[in-house]
């Protein structure tokens, strides 16, 4: 068997994780959920969340490296992101998980397209689907339609979120053992253009939740 590209690897490590984090984080959140049928909502999310990380650690003992060695050198990158980002209450937590979910599901679809067959589908199946977007951005209007002051406390709280990811994706990118780079540029990924594009995208996300950019 000839040794796993070790970009593919490192790419499969930092997703597993993030999807072993989402369902910790969302497990977590359900607990400040208003009332039961949110508390549910989220609870069958979470479990999407770890069915998702189970797909990835498959395919990453499939290559015949462990899960914990993939996703080990990401672990304390992602920790800080989400220490920094603790949410204080329910709309913190759906905030967060609009925006900040958002940003590094569309940086890791901008790296992920330049794989090919499988591996690709197999990560963007696993990035988080409009479902929970749709989701998210309903309770941040429903809240701001019925206190509109909502919206300023939310919109300093989403603008925070954003520069503690690209904080983090600062620490991804310290975390890398060179391999995630590599693929960037083996497959021609245009990062200022990408960055041009996740910016575009948040604002759009922004103004449709009704928060100011």
């Amino acid at each position: 068997m000839s040794a796993p590209d070790p970009a593919l690897v490192d790419l499969l490590g930092l997703v597993a994780y993030g999807e072993l984090l989402a369902f910790d984080r969302l497990a977590a959140d359900a607990r400040l959920a208003p009332d039961l049928r949110r508390r549910a909502a989220l609870s069958e999310m979470a479990a999407a969340e770890i069915a998702h990380y189970r797909w990835i650690a498959d395919r990453i003992t499939a290559l015949g490296v462990t899960p914990d060695e993939a996703m080990g050198p990401y672990v304390e990158a992602l920790h800080a992101y989400h220490d920094s980002t603790e949410p204080k209450d329910w709309l913190e937590a759906v905030t967060k998980a609009y925006v900040g979910d958002a940003i590094s599901d569309d940086f890791l679809r901008g790296i992920a397209g330049g794989l090919d067959g499988p591996d690709q589908r197999l990560i963007l199946d696993v990035l988080h689907d409009s479902r929970y977007a749709g989701f998210a951005a309903a309770e941040i209007r429903a809240a701001i339609e019925a206190e509109p002051r909502v919206a300023n406390r939310l919109s300093m709280w989403a603008r925070r979120l954003v520069g503690e990811a690209l904080s983090q994706a600062g620490r991804v990118a310290a975390a890398d053992r060179g391999a995630l780079t590599a693929l960037i540029s083996r497959e021609g990924v245009d990062v200022p253009a990408l960055f041009r594009r996740l910016t575009d995208a948040h604002t759009a996300r922004m103004t449709a939740a009704g928060l100011n950019n």
